[in-house]
Parts: structure tokens; sequence; C-alpha cells
């Protein structure tokens, strides 16, 4: 037994020494990099080591290393192909957000817009949420109170005055897409 897991060793040695660097030359005619070639030619040799037992087979080796590391190459590749995807999706969506925000900021023209006209833009927002809505966003915004209080106050639970709260947050941020600074100025509270 100890003379067969020497000659298995042996035999492993002189084949890694045999096909290493052209495993790790047909990896890299697929990979990018010279590192990853060479760890995936590495991590075949480990298992062909754990599973050395195999050697003692009448086995086509040539083929059974160029098929594992071309296994291993295209799960390699498709991996990077679907990370790459999503951080262009990624970068895509911020891309779009930054338009949006851009555009935003072009079409508003602080002079043009006074006092009373921020007062009138945000009161036609307001009047047009919901009833319950809109005397919880006033109680909160408007008058200040904690959402705690106006929840006692109206004989609700404060999660309805949360949703609510959310509800009227979102609406408002539609309808005032076009005037950022009138959110913050709005939302600052």
């Amino acid at each position: 037994m100890l003379a067969e897991k020497k000659i298995l060793s042996d035999n492993f040695e002189e084949i890694y020494v045999s096909y290493f660097s052209r495993m790790k030359y047909f990896a890299l005619e697929y990979l990018l990099s010279e590192e990853d070639a060479e760890n995936i030619v590495q991590d075949v040799f480990t298992e062909l080591w754990e599973k050395r037992e195999i050697l003692t087979y009448n086995v086509n080796l040539v083929a059974l290393l160029f098929t594992s590391i071309k296994n291993r190459c295209i799960d390699l590749l498709r991996h990077r192909v679907v990370v790459q995807e999503a951080v262009s999706l990624i970068q895509q969506e911020y891309q779009a957000t930054l338009r949006v925000k851009l555009a935003s900021l072009e079409l508003f023209d602080q002079s043009m817009l006074s006092e009373q006209d921020i007062e009138r833009i945000i009161t036609e927002v307001i009047d047009s949420l919901p009833e319950k809505c809109r005397e919880i966003f006033i109680k909160s915004k408007i008058e200040g109170k904690k959402q705690k209080d106006i929840a006692a106050e109206l004989n609700i639970s404060l999660k309805t005055v949360e949703n609510q709260m959310n509800i009227a947050y979102k609406k408002i941020k539609i309808e005032l897409k076009d005037y950022l600074p009138l959110l913050i100025f709005l939302f600052a509270n």
C-alpha cells in the first residue's frame, strides 16, 4: 500500500511537471489574466491530487485535464459576464438618476419663484392629498407635532400615521419632481 502511494505520488509529480505549463497556456487563451489561468490550472491539479487513485485506471489524462480546465474557464467567464452586466445596469441607473436631477435643476429657476409662488405650489400639492393624509401631514410638517401626538389626537395608531406620512411623501415627491429645491425646503424640518 505504501509503495503504491509512492508510485502515485511520483506519477502525479511527473504529470504536474509535464502538463502544468501546457494547461496554463490553454487556459490563458480564453482568460484575460495570467493569474486566473494559473489559479484554474492549480485548482484542477489540486483536484486531481485529491482523486489521484484515478491515475491507476486507464484514463485519457490529457482529455481529462483539458475538459476540467475548459469547464472551469467557462464557469469563470460566465460569472464575470454576469458581474459585468450587473455593474453596467447599476451604472445605467445611476446615470439616469443624474440626468433627471440635472434636468430638474436646469428647469428650476429660483429667481422666477417668489415666496408667494413657492407657497402656492406647496399649498396646491398639499391640497391634492387625500383628506386624512393631508390632515396628518399638516399636523406633522406645518404644525410641528410629533407622530405619536398626532396618533393620540386623532385616535389612530402610530403605524397609520407613519403610513399616511409615507403616502404624503411619495405623492409630494412625484408632484414636486421638477422643484427639487422645494422638496428640500418642505422636508428640511
